[in-house]
């Protein structure tokens, strides 16, 4: 008797199912792929290098920081309508709160720049006369006009700018550029910070790794010859006998690890031994800047006593990213040096000429070499100024607070070149048109350095978090 034939086709219901089932299966599939991709390298070695969430030409950052509010209207942005308000009250401060309102509406008086503007290259870029040097890279640019913070005071302004939130104990950008990409070069901390001395804002918790692991966290390089403490082997110890104090001291820190949770900062410090370790021999090499030739030295202002300290931040900068630091940030100045409330025209001058040579040197030096393809570089300020001086008896005007009036500019990598994005108003004051939250500024350098935002996220105290918050728009018109 012949066997019944069976059915091989599945029933409606059935498929369904099986592929509901299936694309479940797939899901996990790419989440296992996903939190993999998030943690190469573990404890063991957070650094290591990860994928980029995006196509990215931009592999390594260097953030150029001006301490104190860079007045946009006597640097980037011409507005002659200030000499015709010259002396007189603002007439008008519309679309602004707090501060900066209150300040408006106080007897105050209009002070037009004192410097002389002129347009340059291809893209008719309008510059300041203060910045010579930095106006014959306009072309490689690009601006953002109008960047809003959320406070016209300094500490919480430096927060925004350089971690996304107003109060300390958030990761800094550059300790979510190693969280999410790792770093090319072993030897090296991936988030380096040059600077001239402790900054009068923030210190340390403005290169914080925040909720992030520790290893993320930024590594303070000083100047001169020991750009890190503690850093040389003990005299009469050999590398080899190093090595096995290392050894010893890393399996005794295993043990003690394998015992507790909430491990992050043992975790960090175990690497941190490894790289230091390393750094021994590769640290000297970075800083040792006597192969540079005379004509390098020249393009960042070596030579001169003015611009030489930035300068040899800049070109230390240059030789990081060489060798495969992830992220350098570049502090300007000790203390508050751009914070002009008083003799604009005799303290501008001075900043601007520490540091005009020493950018533009470190765009063309990175050009030439092939770098700039693969480095982004990012000029930021914690705010801008106010276009008027609450004081209005001096004989040495400065200006106010502004957190509607940043300036910004980027290039390298994907950045489009000769570019402008936003304007503000006729007094410079604020944004002309939509405002610009700088967690937009944020979305847009973590994607042209291959990172989305909402991927790049840490689950902290029952929550998500971002540099962006709860997001920011990449601002694409800057893009190539």
């Amino acid at each position: 008797m012949r066997e019944p034939q069976t059915n091989l086709m599945p029933s409606r219901r059935e498929f369904l199912k099986n592929s509901y089932l299936g694309l479940g299966g797939l899901a996990l599939a790419d989440l296992l792929a996903t939190d993999l991709g998030a943690s190469v390298g573990s404890a063991e070695n957070p650094l290591l290098p990860k994928r980029a969430h995006l196509p990215a030409k931009a592999k390594h950052c260097i953030f150029l920081f001006m301490e104190g509010g860079v007045s946009q209207m006597d640097t980037f942005e011409y507005r002659p309508l200030l000499d015709e308000y010259a002396g007189q009250q603002m007439p008008s401060v519309r679309g602004t709160d707090q501060d900066v309102e209150s300040l408006g509406m106080a007897h105050n008086r209009v002070i037009p720049s004192p410097f002389s503007f002129a347009q340059y290259g291809q893209s008719g870029r309008w510059m300041s006369e203060l910045l010579p040097q930095l106006s014959t890279c306009v072309d490689d640019m690009a601006f953002l006009h109008g960047v809003t913070v959320d406070s016209s005071n300094h500490g919480r302004a430096v927060y925004h700018t350089l971690t996304g939130q107003i109060f300390p104990g958030a990761a800094a950008i550059g300790a979510w550029m190693t969280y999410g990409l790792g770093t090319e070069n072993q030897n090296l901390p991936g988030f380096i910070v040059l600077g001239q001395g402790a900054p009068e804002v923030g210190g340390a918790s403005t290169w914080g790794s925040g909720f992030l692991p520790a290893a993320h966290q930024g590594t303070l390089f000083r100047l001169g010859s020991t750009p890190i403490a503690n850093l040389d082997r003990r005299n009469g110890v050999s590398q080899q006998g190093q090595r096995s104090e290392l050894d010893l001291l890393k399996w005794f820190n295993h043990r003690h690890l394998r015992q507790r949770s909430f491990t992050s900062e043992l975790e960090a410090r175990i690497a941190a031994y490894e790289v230091a370790f390393r750094m021994q021999t590769a640290a000297p090499e970075l800083i040792d800047l006597s192969k540079e030739s005379e004509a390098t030295k020249k393009l960042y202002g070596l030579d001169d006593p003015v611009a030489g300290t930035f300068g040899r931040q800049c070109l230390m900068a240059r030789r990081m990213v060489e060798r495969g630091v992830r992220f350098v940030k570049l502090l300007h100045g000790k203390g508050k040096p751009w914070d002009q409330h008083g003799d604009l025209a005799g303290r501008l001058p001075v900043l601007c000429h520490e540091v005009d040579r020493p950018i533009a040197g470190l765009l063309k030096d990175l050009k030439a070499r092939g770098l700039l393809e693969e480095t982004l570089v990012v000029w930021a300020s914690e705010m801008g100024r106010t276009p008027f001086d609450s004081n209005v008896v001096s004989d040495k005007p400065g200006r106010d607070h502004n957190r509607f009036g940043l300036v910004m500019w980027m290039a390298g990598g994907d950045v489009r070149p000769g570019t402008t994005f936003g304007q503000t108003d006729e007094f410079a004051l604020r944004s002309a048109g939509k405002p610009l939250p700088v967690r937009d500024v944020h979305a847009t350098l973590l994607r042209l350095m291959g990172l989305d935002q909402d991927q790049l996220a840490f689950l902290h105290a029952g929550r998500f978090k971002r540099l962006t918050d709860t997001g920011g728009r990449v601002i694409k018109e800057v893009l190539a």
